[in-house]
């Protein structure tokens, strides 16, 4: 698979680091190759909350450079991901406004019929939001909230992050491990009822 994965300017670094980290460690297991993209914001939005961006094995490359292979269908990557991706970012996306490296690869996934996953980072959702959204999808893209759940009993920050990206990784088909998986419910021991 060749992949991009693209980080824009929403809050929400920890969900692009945690993506990034499994296909650092576990990408080429399964045949995953992966070009990276920042847009202004999404660095100054993962400075602020995570510091530095680590050196990741993957090609990295400027917004603004429409060299970059994935600009054009001819290069026949297999999929995308925007996470997180902004309301302005998935806006753009929706009416095909390739202003930058990033709408321009999302302008190509869809038009190639590819996979373009988009990890919304918005709320609440305005009307102008909910439109584009159902453009985007109409489109062929599927988005998908930022929305944690905590049915596998996340204890950290790191697991409730997983439990987003584990659900991007499974549109992608990648395997993995990134949280339990439902199997219905177990029940939970009664809270202990203090005497008066």
């Amino acid at each position: 698979m060749k992949l991009v994965v693209a980080v824009s300017g929403a809050s929400g670094a920890p969900y692009a680091r945690a993506l990034l980290d499994f296909l650092a460690a576990h990408g080429a297991a399964h045949g995953v190759s992966a070009d990276l993209v920042f847009t202004t914001t999404g660095k100054q939005v993962w400075a602020q909350e995570l510091g530095g961006v680590p050196a990741y094995p993957f090609k990295t490359w400027s917004n603004h450079d429409f060299t970059a292979p994935f600009a054009s269908g001819s290069a026949q990557y297999d999929a995308m991901v925007v996470i997180p991706c902004s309301a302005g970012a998935l806006s753009r996306i929706a009416y095909g406004l390739s202003v930058d490296l990033v709408g321009r690869a999302a302008d190509v996934m869809l038009k190639e019929r590819k996979r373009l996953v988009l990890v919304l980072r918005e709320t609440p959702i305005s009307l102008v939001h909910a439109r584009a959204l159902t453009q985007v999808i109409e489109a062929g893209a599927v988005v998908m909230p930022a929305s944690p759940s905590f049915y596998s009993g996340p204890r950290t920050i790191d697991e409730l992050v997983g439990t987003v990206v584990a659900r991007v990784l499974d549109r992608l088909g990648l395997p993995n491990d990134l949280m339990r998986r439902w199997t219905g419910l177990t029940p939970r021991a009664p809270e202990p009822v203090e005497e008066p």
